[in-house]
Order: C-alpha cells, then sequence, then structure tokens
C-alpha cells in the first residue's frame, strides 16, 4: 500500500538511513492540537510520565543520579492541563519492586495517592506457584485504603519478571491473574496489561469483573484497544502519552463527542511513532520518550537519569523524528528542526 502524499513546509534538514547514505528530509505541514482539555473524556486515561534529569549537576550519571524537580513538576503541569493523570514512578524499564508494599502503600497513602501495584522482581524470583503469588496479592489488597491498579508487566519490558504468576504459560498466567483480580474486585480499580499483546488484553478485559476496569500498557495497539468494540473498551495507562500528550487529550475527547473518525484520525499516526519507540529492546523506550520532551521544548537538553540517552542509535532517533513530524506531533516545527540538527552534529552529521 502507498504512503499517503502529505502537505510539506518549508523546512528540512539532512537525516541518516541505514544503508548509510544522509538525505535531505522535507517535514510536512504541522499540525496543532490544544494546550489544554478542549470537552469531557469518557475514558479514564494515565500517562507515566518521565523525570527530568539535572544536566548541570557534577555527578557521573551511570552511579549517581540528579533531578531537576522545576522541570519535573512543569512537565506534571502540562499533562494535568490536559486532562490526563500522572502515573508517578512508573519508568518500568529503571525501577524494580521487592517485597516491600506495606510499607511503600502506606507512604504513598498517606501523601494522598492512588496505589498502582507494580510487578514485583522479588515474587517472581522466589514465587514457586499460583498459590505464592495469591498469597502475596490477597495479603496487599486486604490493607489498601482505596482500590488500587494491578501492573501485569511482561519480560519485553522487564526480563527480571519472565514467569511471572508462577509459570512461563501465558494462558496459564492469565489464568492465575484473573483469579487473584476476581477474587479482590471490591480493592481493585483496575488492570494494567503491559504484554504488548491486543488479543491477550481483550480477552482478560473479557473475564474480569464488571466492576474491575482495563488499562490498557500496548504501546503497539493502544488506539483500536481505547476505541473498543461491541464487547467492551480499555482505558489507558501508557508511557507513550506522556510523548504525545496534546495528541492523546484531543483525540479522547473526540471520542467522548462521540467523533470515532476524528479519534482515529489524530490517534492513529501516532502508533508507528510509539512501535518505534518501544521497539525491541524495549526496556531502551524511555529514550525516546525523553527525545521527545527536548524536540518539544518541555526541557532544554537531552540528558537523562542514568545516562540512557545513549541507549539508541543515531539511526533510531532519526526515525523517531520523521514519525513524529508525519505524526503531526513536533509542536514547534522551528525549534525541533534546530534540536535534531544540534543532536546529529555531536554524532558526525553537519547540517
Amino acid at each position: 500500500m502507498n504512503k499517503p502524499i502529505l502537505p510539506v513546509s518549508s523546512l528540512s534538514l539532512k537525516l541518516p538511513n541505514a544503508d548509510r547514505s544522509v538525505e535531505t528530509y522535507r517535514l510536512a505541514a504541522s499540525r496543532t492540537f490544544p494546550s489544554k482539555l478542549e470537552g469531557t473524556l469518557n475514558r479514564v486515561a494515565f500517562s507515566a510520565a518521565h523525570v527530568v534529569a539535572d544536566p548541570l549537576a557534577d555527578l557521573d550519571p551511570w552511579l549517581t543520579s540528579a533531578v531537576d524537580w522545576d522541570r519535573t513538576i512543569a512537565f506534571r503541569e502540562h499533562i494535568w492541563d490536559l486532562g490526563l493523570g500522572v502515573a508517578e514512578a512508573m519508568d518500568t524499564a529503571q525501577r524494580g519492586m521487592g517485597l516491600a508494599y506495606e510499607e511503600q502503600i502506606a507512604a504513598v497513602e498517606k501523601a494522598g495517592g492512588r496505589i498502582i501495584l507494580m510487578a514485583s522482581r522479588a515474587l517472581a524470583k522466589i514465587g514457586r506457584n499460583a498459590d505464592d503469588y495469591a498469597k502475596v496479592y490477597n495479603r496487599v489488597l486486604s490493607q489498601v485504603a482505596e482500590p488500587v491498579i494491578i501492573h501485569w508487566l511482561g519480560d519485553m519490558f522487564d526480563p527480571a519478571l519472565s514467569d511471572y504468576w508462577g509459570t512461563s504459560n501465558l494462558d496459564q498466567a492469565m489464568d492465575v491473574a484473573v483469579g487473584v483480580i476476581n477474587a479482590n474486585a471490591s480493592k481493585v480499580d483496575g488492570v494494567k496489561v503491559s504484554l504488548l499483546d491486543k488479543q491477550r488484553e481483550i480477552d482478560m478485559r473479557r473475564r474480569l469483573d464488571s466492576n474491575v476496569k482495563m488499562y490498557t500498557g500496548d504501546d503497539f495497539n493502544y488506539a483500536e484497544l481505547i476505541a473498543g468494540d461491541d464487547q467492551g473498551f480499555s482505558h489507558a495507562l501508557l508511557g507513550i502519552f506522556d510523548a504525545i500528550a496534546p495528541a492523546a487529550s484531543y483525540a479522547l475527547s473526540r471520542l467522548a463527542a462521540g467523533d470515532e473518525a476524528g479519534f482515529h484520525d489524530v490517534l492513529g499516526p501516532t502508533v508507528p511513532l510509539s512501535r518505534h519507540i518501544f521497539k525491541a529492546p524495549t526496556r531502551f523506550y524511555k529514550t525516546g520518550i525523553v527525545f521527545m520532551a527536548y524536540l518539544n521544548g518541555h526541557q532544554d537538553h537531552f540528558t537523562m537519569v542514568g545516562g540512557q540517552e545513549s541507549t539508541r542509535s543515531t539511526l533510531h532517533l532519526a526515525e523517531l523524528f520523521r514519525l513524529a513530524d508525519q505524526a503531526g506531533l513536533l509542536a514547534n516545527p522551528e525549534l525541533a528542526t534546530r534540536r535534531m540538527k544540534a543532536v546529529l552534529a555531536t554524532r558526525g552529521i553537519e547540517a
């Protein structure tokens, strides 16, 4: 199938190709989205927002981290203005949970937060069977003050979580997860599934207690999962909503207004970008998320906690720029082009 011909702008830059050639890429005509929520939403939508590093801290990034709290909070204000919720501390590639759930839950609830119960690396390591998982989740859920979101994270995001729910068989794991969640339905607001398998999410969604929401964590297929079908739909708790927040907010508002075609017109073109950002090794997805924040002016540098800006190649970043442009996601194309040129210059590609 031929790609649609996009209207073009006067902006251009040199971008590398996989065959080691360099092309002159001309940007598409810009597309703008509201900076604040317009209308209402009929889906619950969370963005797993990133943390902004302090680029001027005198430290070794691989050993010590420094956070720019002003820019980190400012980015969350941007997300909130768009009507999206913020899922905090959800950088699943860099944060591992132990078994200290009770202490962490108490701390979050004391601060007035709601709980997202992330998958446990420790439980994956020592859990022998389904009964071990049921015992831990039953005990933790019995103590929460408000219903929680349970996060089932696949090993493509975190290799330490292989065989979660006590088995390497995903069908059996699904049975265990559904059993634990439905047995504790009054304590579970919803479940986020991050398996990058749309059919498994749909199958699980149809098996959940009617009071338990499904929050898609599928950064490959979120548009169609959120739109849903005649048997239901998914809400959203997505890392990609960090990078595409204005488009996501506008698309969701169109869906709530009954304009499903408008929803797909806006959100559909963002999916190729998301699939690129979350491509294997998926655990390096955050590099693309932060690069988008840099291109769009939410931070004035491309420096990441832990030096993670080095986890993706020059070719990866160049393709990200193309896909973001084609989806209309560059808020200020002139700024984005200037910043892309600056990054490429440090990697041997002069404007």
